[in-house]
């Protein structure tokens, strides 16, 4: 009988809930709608994984091959060649971007004249709008060998005696690929630890001003503390993207020296796959990395479950 009115009660609270926030949840029903259509129902395509997938049949009166694709997949040289490449570009990314947005918001948030912070802030983050095809040519110009700002600056302070052909070099293309996200996209990263920092309470820095604590004192033991949910979130997430490092990048700074190193999944399943008309074997690679990156946000949320750390559910 307990247990009978608990639930009722529960339910009530439940509609309850849900009529006073009625009009939130219509504004999300488009977004619902759009997750639905172009995000669940391409997965029947995965079916094609398991055929030999030819266009003009329909996809159930393809020949089955059950996990040929897959261990054609495992079988190939190339495939581990790319999978080091996609998680060496994604872990430095992912790094590389994280520290840099973290401390350019730190740094922007101790700037008090704030037209000069309005001005850095809005430099910083303007590179994010540019097309990678636009922005593509603007690094291999900077990288020139002939007359590229970076080499030029790096001979003028005596670092370096001659040019360096940076994007001929592959054991080099992986910090080319970091740096020039991170310059790109710091600005953009930057905002939401800057809505985070917004958010901290200024009595706790009042706090510690009256204990002496100094500027970095208040950044060590307020400030960073303070944002580390939003960090943890941001990290779990970005975890879902690390098989997929990219592709306009890496495609657009590719050349035949550092083939071997900028090479990627989403490059690998256009070259390997699509081109060659192997949509089937395309589509083996594509399941494969969503199963990764499902398994690495779920592992991930759960050692910061286990941490004691922000998470997402």
């Amino acid at each position: 009988m307990n247990a009978s009115l608990t639930l009722a009660k529960r339910g009530h609270v439940f509609w309850q809930r849900l009529k006073q926030q009625k009009i939130l949840i219509l504004m999300s029903v488009p977004f619902l709608i759009h997750i639905v259509i172009f995000k669940y129902i391409p997965i029947w395509g995965w079916l094609m994984a398991f055929q030999n997938y030819w266009p003009g049949k329909p996809i159930l009166q393809q020949t089955w091959v059950g996990l040929e694709n897959f261990r054609l997949l495992f079988d190939d040289v190339v495939f581990y060649e790319v999978l080091r490449n996609t998680l060496a570009m994604s872990v430095i990314k992912l790094v590389m971007g994280t520290v840099s947005s973290i401390a350019l918001a730190l740094m922007l948030n101790e700037v008090r004249k704030i037209r000069f912070k309005k001005a850095a802030q809005t430099i910083s983050y303007l590179p994010h709008f540019i097309s990678w095809v636009v922005a593509a040519n603007l690094v291999r110009d900077a990288l020139s060998t002939d007359g590229g700002v970076v080499n030029r600056a790096l001979m003028s302070l005596r670092i370096i005696k001659e040019p360096i052909m940076f994007l001929g070099i592959p054991t080099l293309f992986w910090w080319v690929i970091g740096f020039s996200h991170v310059w790109k996209e710091v600005g953009w990263g930057a905002i939401i630890y800057l809505a985070a920092i917004a958010g901290i309470d200024p009595a706790l820095y009042e706090a510690a001003k009256i204990d002496g604590a100094g500027r970095l004192k208040q950044i060590w033991y307020i400030t960073i503390p303070s944002i580390r949910p939003t960090i943890s979130i941001l990290l779990i997430m970005n975890m879902g993207y690390l098989m997929s490092s990219g592709f306009e990048q890496q495609y657009l700074l590719q050349n035949g020296r550092v083939i071997d190193y900028a090479r990627v999944f989403t490059i690998y399943e256009l070259d390997y796959g699509i081109k060659m008309m192997r949509y089937s074997f395309a589509t083996a690679v594509g399941i494969f990395r969503s199963v990764v990156s499902l398994i690495l946000v779920f592992s991930t949320n759960q050692l910061a479950k286990r941490w004691g750390q922000e998470r997402l559910v």
